[in-house]
């Protein structure tokens, strides 16, 4: 574990504080987007910074707002570095984070209960449970509708962040951002976004 400065722990904290672009309701620190603050000198500073995917076009305006807030701060020269390694996965963010997500009205990510990589299954856009086949094994996707993940159970349900219901369908693998998804609920038929695990 790195240990910081008081000065980059203060620092870490006003860039942490900086909202997230594209969901206003987290700042980059609930979201797990910010990596660490690091001080060259007195003047200046290096912020690592990684984005929930390779070519997010919100890392720029990310970039900008974490510099203006720096500078607001005091810091003179501002750096703003890309990360990649380690790629950033939906369990870097916050219990917090995932909270305000769901009371913002998108259901947060799932939290994987293995540590095992997870599947993926392409099939229908609508997510029903598996039917049996005639041979014993079971077709379908297994996504949606109170089923778990292509992962044999390893993720709970995607639940309804209005009612809580876990009978929700996929109406679009895309939604207002790359990492939403687009889905409704079968109970109180409301759409919602999900922010999809990665």
């Amino acid at each position: 574990m790195v240990t910081l400065t008081p000065l980059e722990a203060e620092l870490l904290e006003v860039a942490g504080s900086v909202l997230d672009p594209e969901l206003p309701v987290l700042t980059l620190r609930e979201l797990g987007v910010l990596r660490a603050v690091h001080v060259r000198d007195a003047d200046a500073v290096e912020v690592d910074l990684t984005p929930t995917y390779t070519g997010c076009p919100a890392v720029e305006a990310m970039s900008l707002d974490i510099e203006r807030a720096l500078h607001a701060h005091g810091v003179r020269e501002v750096t703003v570095r890309t990360v990649l390694s380690p790629a950033w996965s939906t369990d870097d963010i916050s219990a917090e984070g995932r909270r305000k997500l769901r009371e913002f009205g998108i259901a947060p990510p799932r939290v994987r209960t293995t540590a095992e990589p997870v599947g993926i299954t392409l099939g229908p856009t609508r997510t029903l449970p598996p039917k049996p086949a005639a041979t014993g094994t079971t077709t379908g996707t297994v996504t949606g509708t109170g089923a778990y993940a292509a992962t044999g159970g390893a993720m709970e349900p995607i639940r309804c962040p209005h009612c809580g219901s876990a009978d929700t369908e996929l109406l679009s693998r895309f939604s207002s951002t790359a990492c939403k998804a687009l889905r409704r609920c079968l109970a109180c038929r409301e759409p919602f976004d999900h922010f999809k695990e990665l």
